[in-house]
């Protein structure tokens, strides 16, 4: 694809959010609108899909504001050729210019294990539901925002980026990080909760789905507890749909982790794609 390299999303996320603005000069709505490209779709496509399939090296996210728009343009109209070379985009490049008023979108908002660490994005769960979704020809799009090293205050920051178009479902799963930096639960709760009501309050429709976590005893027996404990209250309070443990079934077990025994591998998210499915196919 060109143009690889490791990117800091804290700061990606810093200087493309300020320059949307851009979009709304004449010129600019111009140039998307005479090629057919919505400029919604092209806003999530710089603030969510650019960053995990094109990792955009950071020195040229910070040359020049204008010259980051056209880019983005150049690389959408590019996509749409037909050469070997570009073939693999054209999924991609469907999702901005085809219309897809009939799909409803299922959103994974998370940190790294929904982002799918260390495996290709395909393997990761949301990345399996996808699959599942296509082979069965359901009208849904599956809308992966999950962000590495993500907590739930990062989260509630970031939240508005995703709430542009209406999910039909959305599945929450943030917190781990939280716990394993040993960050105040009553703030992780409260983050959360707003999350949540945040959604709600824009979509009531949407279902949400929230995925419970455990962590390791290493900040003490009473937090590790305390942690595991906070799911299932906040799910109770804002009535809605838990899934107990996320990691059912993988957390723990050497072979379905990476070195880090934090992150699955493939086989693991295989694992977890079966925790989560009943849950998202009781609902479409």
């Amino acid at each position: 694809m060109g143009l690889v390299s490791t990117i800091n999303l804290s700061a990606y996320e810093d200087t493309v959010s300020i320059n949307f603005r851009i979009l709304k000069t004449p010129n600019m709505t111009w140039l998307l609108t005479s090629k057919g490209i919505n400029i919604s779709k092209f806003i999530n496509f710089v603030k969510i899909n650019l960053k995990y399939r094109y990792r955009i090296k950071m020195n040229i996210l910070k040359t020049n504001h204008l010259s980051i728009l056209f880019l983005c343009v150049s690389m959408m109209l590019s996509c749409s050729s037909k050469s070997s070379e570009e073939k693999s985009n054209e999924r991609f490049t469907n999702e901005l210019t085809s219309t897809s008023a009939e799909q409803k979108i299922i959103l994974f908002f998370g940190n790294s294990l929904s982002a799918g660490y260390g495996i290709d994005e395909e393997e990761s769960f949301p990345g399996l539901v996808a699959s599942e979704i296509d082979s069965l020809k359901l009208p849904y799009k599956v809308i992966n925002g999950g962000l590495s090293g993500e907590t739930t205050a990062s989260g509630l920051s970031r939240l508005d980026w995703f709430l542009e178009d209406e999910p039909y479902i959305f599945v929450l799963e943030l917190g781990g990080n939280d716990g394993l930096r040993g960050i105040s639960l009553s703030e992780s709760k409260k983050n959360l909760k707003s999350i949540i009501q945040l959604v709600r309050s824009k979509y009531p429709e949407t279902h949400i789905i929230l995925a419970g976590m455990q962590i390791p005893p290493n900040m003490g027996r009473e937090y590790t507890e305390e942690f595991r404990q906070m799911y299932p209250q906040i799910a109770q309070d804002e009535k809605v749909t838990l899934i107990p443990f996320l990691l059912e079934g993988v957390a723990g077990n050497p072979d379905l982790n990476l070195p880090d025994g934090i992150h699955p591998t493939a086989e693991g998210h295989k694992i977890i794609f079966q925790n989560i499915w009943p849950y998202i196919e009781e609902r479409i």
